[in-house]
């Protein structure tokens, strides 16, 4: 006998700050999940439910972050490193263009909350997100997915589910080569080894690394890395990208300068921060 899994992507308003995402998750999945059915909950969601947001413009950048900002960005991915990772020709081209000073102001961010490893990343600089967002915000990640997965696993127990499982996932990639599972960042996933940032991230596009969404963390379940990774993946097409895949593409889809996006254009995407897995075993 194989199994397979099915999918439904399960759609919701945009999560805002102070949305009680457990009530929405429950309400979301109500009369449909079952028994031995897998919760895939979007991290970035959770993080902007919760409040873990930071406007940008408010951040005062170093010395530092305003080399990493004009110089790295601009000139050393946008001619060198971009190629070296393969990245596609409008994204360094947009990387050529990096906004000096908004870009400052988000590398400070990814310094002071991440690192300098995490901040010589061109973007998702250790979980950190500004993608689906409004104006200048930024989100940070989760301090726990963990403890999270749990809290989602135990709120829907608490409400008569029984027998299913939480993972908790970001649309950064984690890479394979080989049996060898690399993340630039942490993850709470037995054989996926994470951090590294930039340099992890640099190898393994140089060496075309098998690229799948990351999968952070799970309750409820004792799903190998392999296999949760594939599941994160499936997860991550079957959802979408909401208003698009970078700040670039939302500011693009809307019209509008990169900080000019509005909450009411994102409440007007259809988003699915949830996606139900089923698993089905064919030859019963």
């Amino acid at each position: 006998m194989s199994k397979r899994w099915l999918f439904k992507p399960i759609r919701t308003g945009y999560w805002t700050p102070n949305t009680d995402y457990l009530s929405a998750i429950w309400g979301a999945v109500k009369g449909v999940v079952k028994e031995g059915d897998l919760i895939i909950v979007s991290e970035k969601a959770i993080s902007t439910a919760k409040g873990l947001i930071v406007d940008e413009s408010r951040v005062k950048p170093t010395a530092s972050a305003r080399f990493i900002s004009s110089i790295w960005m601009r000139v050393i991915w946008g001619y060198f490193l971009g190629y070296l990772c393969r990245l596609k020709p409008k994204s360094i081209l947009r990387l050529r263009a990096y906004p000096k000073l908004e870009g400052a102001k988000h590398k400070q961010l990814a310094l002071s909350h991440s690192g300098l490893l995490q901040a010589l990343r061109h973007g998702s600089e250790g979980g950190i997100d500004v993608s689906n967002l409004p104006y200048s915000y930024a989100c940070l990640p989760l301090p726990d997915p963990r403890g999270e997965a749990e809290k989602i696993w135990r709120y829907l127990e608490a409400k008569g589910v029984k027998g299913v499982s939480v993972m908790i996932v970001d649309t950064d990639m984690t890479y394979t080569i080989g049996s060898l599972h690399l993340s630039p960042r942490r993850t709470y996933i037995r054989s996926i080894h994470g951090s590294g940032g930039f340099l992890t991230y640099l190898l393994c596009r140089m060496v075309k690394a098998k690229a799948r969404a990351t999968p952070l963390s799970i309750w409820g379940s004792n799903l190998g890395a392999e296999e949760a990774l594939t599941l994160a993946e499936a997860a991550h097409h079957i959802r979408g990208s909401g208003a698009g895949r970078t700040a670039w593409d939302v500011s693009e889809r809307f019209g509008v300068k990169l900080t000019e996006v509005s909450w009411s254009m994102l409440h007007s995407i259809p988003h699915y921060p949830i996606v139900l897995c089923r698993l089905k075993i064919e030859g019963q």
